[in-house]
């Protein structure tokens, strides 16, 4: 199937922001939970928020978790900015949930995550993680840090024995900018005491430009993604532990890191048609995980390389099978071809990978930089896809039939009202009870909580 953006804005009520895409959706839910449970359409147009923050579709409801530079209950400090990748976890005895939060923060950040003694790992880095306990009406228990000293933690994924993988968006090394560490690497937390996870990169796992990971909860590998900016662009990765059998600090222990060869396809972005599958994928070692001379993407793989992809970044495991997204892919910054947005499946146990959807251009309605990031299984609703792009930002649904409908509309406006610019969203993620969906607004740094009729 296919369909063009202006017949999608026809659809959906979504003025001046949608998505085009072609290829079926089945399969991104097929043999899961959700395949069997979600619905057929979306909630209905999105109603203007009074208090001109979240624009929701009626029934729905949100309550603000958490804004940057208010103080953070632990007396710690301020919450930090650049809010971005998180994860919910089973509150235990309380009912409630725990929250992981991202803090993609850079030097010269406008809120740094503040650094607390046994949880620093570089006192130059101003990046890290929040912790969040929330009882089961989504009141705020408590809030610290846990995790600080790092940068650019983007995204990352949760693990089966919950715990929180974060990962460092960078390969600055110790020297460079305000850095006395290098970076690049993934970190564990654990979201119910931090102090139990510390601040101790898994070396083994590689370090380059993450972006995600998904955990196979029957093998324990670990799937990885790299976000790299320039040419050649990031690859993507798995990760053979040492101790499949996982538990809290068992990435420690080391393991295999190995990168995804296509045979014929250096580059991804030159499969254009959903459906198309390869089962000659190898996985090849890679040979310096700690990039000590050489970024891991320059070097050298031997015969037939490996498969690069600009853009690759959320990444989650579903059914069987692992899914990531290349965010989008344009020539006129070194890749083969031009698309929107890929959704990519790949299945272990039968070693395929499947390009599932792909996003545009295939549209009349040219407008640029609308493109999948941060994406999560929705308990009724197929998939949530927080857009990455210009304009108005959304957080959209995906139908098991192919059809995209606007779940959120941000409404703080962090431009100018010459140049208005809104912040994106980032982190989106379900309860364990499905009763709620949990979303990032980027800048300015805000967790929002978002209950309503979600199995209409």
């Amino acid at each position: 199937m296919s369909a063009t953006r202006r017949q999608i804005l026809a659809r959906t009520g979504v003025l001046g922001a949608g998505i085009a895409f072609s290829g079926s959706l089945t399969e991104l839910f097929a043999g899961t939970a959700t395949a069997r449970s979600m619905g057929q359409r979306g909630y209905g147009p999105l109603v203007p928020d009074p208090h001109g923050l979240l624009d929701l579709p009626r029934g729905f409801r949100y309550r603000v978790l958490s804004r940057e530079g208010d103080p953070l209950r632990s007396g710690e400090g301020k919450v930090p900015g650049n809010c971005d990748g998180m994860a919910a976890f089973p509150g235990g005895h309380r009912g409630g949930t725990f929250l992981v939060r991202n803090h993609e923060n850079r030097t010269g950040s406008r809120q740094a995550v503040p650094t607390v003694r046994e949880l620093t790992y570089d006192p130059g880095g101003e990046g890290g993680c929040t912790a969040l306990a929330l009882d089961r009406d989504n009141r705020v228990l408590s809030e610290r840090v846990a995790i600080a000293g790092t940068s650019t933690n983007c995204a990352g994924g949760p693990t089966p024995w919950h715990t929180w993988l974060t990962c460092e968006e960078t390969e600055f090394r110790a020297g460079e900018e305000n850095y006395t560490k290098d970076h690049g690497f993934i970190f564990e937390v654990d979201p119910y005491d931090p102090l139990r996870t510390g601040a101790v990169p898994l070396t083994a796992m590689g370090r380059f430009q993450h972006e995600a990971i998904a955990v196979d909860p029957g093998t324990g590998i670990v799937y990885e993604t790299e976000d790299a900016f320039e040419k050649p662009f990031g690859l993507f990765y798995r990760f053979l532990p040492n101790k499949p059998r996982g538990g809290r600090g068992s990435l420690r222990a080391g393991g295999r890191l190995q990168a995804l060869r296509v045979p014929g396809v250096p580059d991804l972005s030159t499969v254009q048609r959903p459906g198309t599958t390869f089962d000659d994928v190898t996985w090849v070692d890679v040979p310096d995980p700690l990039a000590r001379q050489t970024p891991i993407r320059f070097q050298d793989f031997g015969p037939g390389g490996v498969t690069h992809a600009q853009k690759l970044e959320g990444c989650y495991w579903g059914g069987s099978c692992v899914y990531f997204v290349s965010s989008f892919a344009h020539r006129k910054d070194g890749s083969a071809a031009d698309h929107y947005g890929q959704v990519w499946r790949y299945d272990p146990k039968k070693r395929r990978l499947t390009q599932v959807v792909v996003f545009g251009p295939d549209s009349d309605l040219q407008l640029p930089g609308e493109s999948p990031d941060n994406i999560c299984l929705a308990p009724s609703g197929g998939l949530m896809v927080c857009e990455d792009g210009d304009g108005a930002q959304h957080v959209f649904g995906l139908t098991r039939r192919g059809e995209v409908y606007p779940m959120a509309r941000g409404r703080q406006n962090i431009g100018t009202p010459e140049k208005p610019e809104w912040g994106e969203f980032a982190g989106v993620t379900f309860s364990p009870d499905h009763r709620t969906m949990y979303v990032n607004c980027y800048t300015p740094g805000t967790t929002f909580a978002v209950t309503g009729p979600w199995h209409h």
